[in-house]
């Protein structure tokens, strides 16, 4: 198990579900989810394709009967890198797998061995180009300050994913969940974390990056929930810690242009709290710089506009 492991608290699962477990969900989602050509059936939380055959293929045929004309539009796994071949392909194929995402957490060997990932860098090199030739949404997630990595690192995986083109990227900052290697490490003194504020940073740049190449962010950040909440022992875990990194984003955008003075800055309704900052994090910030901003709402092409006013 990789350093950082602890698959019951990310996941929440308490056992293994079968076959006729999952139908039973996938019933229910079905009778309430309207709109059902843009939603997925996902197997997450694990290796899906790690998992004996016989069990994987229970828990996909379990499944076919909600991928008719008028049902869910596909089915999206998370795997590892090391863990795909032709013949798993050609099998998620048979079963409508539409989009596979691909745990690359980070491209330094390094890095990857002192996690004890168990894999490459070069096995997501070798599976992202598989997963293309067959067809699929290729997703990669990488997580940011591992033990051993370094930001110029997670910068470096950052490029080396955009150099893969994947369709979707996850971004997942460090957390020490209880009862892990990193956990202990952490007590050690061994692995040293630093800021929660240099994640958003960091993570806000990267977001950017993906963004400019047309790579989907779905996610940024550890999704929130008590057993998370309640097993963590340090690392960069906030309830919104997208939100957090999209603030940041504006407000590195504003800083670039802005000098002493007061303006009005139009946004979108949608964005007006992103570019005020949580607890107005971004007012704050500029006024102590001798800048006033009044964030006013408008209806726009533009995601935001400037306008100097004294």
């Amino acid at each position: 198990m990789c350093s950082f492991c602890n698959q019951h608290t990310i996941s929440g699962a308490q056992h293994t579900p079968s076959g006729e477990e999952v139908k039973k969900i996938c019933r229910e989602a079905f009778s309430y989810i309207k709109n059902k050509e843009n939603s997925e059936i996902a197997f997450f939380g694990g290796s899906f394709t790690a998992v004996p055959e016989k069990y994987r293929i229970e828990l996909l045929e379990s499944v076919q009967e909600f991928l008719c004309e008028d049902g869910f539009r596909g089915i999206r796994i998370s795997t590892r890198p090391d863990c795909i071949d032709e013949k798993i392909l050609n099998e998620l194929k048979k079963y409508n797998v539409t989009a596979i995402e691909l745990g690359c957490q980070s491209m330094d060997d390094k890095v990857l061995k002192m996690n004890e990932r168990g894999h490459t860098s070069e096995c997501v090199t070798r599976a992202s180009e598989l997963i293309r030739s067959y067809g699929f949404e290729l997703g990669h997630q990488m997580m940011t300050g591992l033990y051993g990595s370094t930001p110029e690192k997670d910068s470096e995986t950052a490029d080396k994913i955009i150099a893969l083109k994947p369709d979707t990227v996850r971004i997942y900052p460090t957390v020490i969940l209880e009862g892990t290697k990193l956990a202990q490490l952490y007590r050690d003194g061994i692995y040293k974390v630093y800021s929660l504020d240099d994640m958003v940073e960091q993570c806000s740049d990267y977001m950017e990056r993906f963004r400019q190449n047309d790579i989907r962010i779905i996610k940024c950040g550890l999704h929130a929930s008590e057993t998370v909440e309640g097993d963590m022992v340090a690392g960069y875990y906030h309830p919104a810690f997208r939100e957090l990194c999209e603030s940041r984003i504006f407000r590195n955008r504003l800083d670039a242009e802005l000098e002493e003075g007061s303006y009005n800055i139009y946004v979108r309704p949608d964005l007006v709290s992103k570019v005020t900052g949580q607890k107005r994090s971004n007012i704050k910030y500029f006024s102590l710089k001798g800048i006033n901003l009044k964030i006013i709402p408008a209806e726009q092409k533009e995601e935001i506009n400037v306008l100097k006013i004294t």
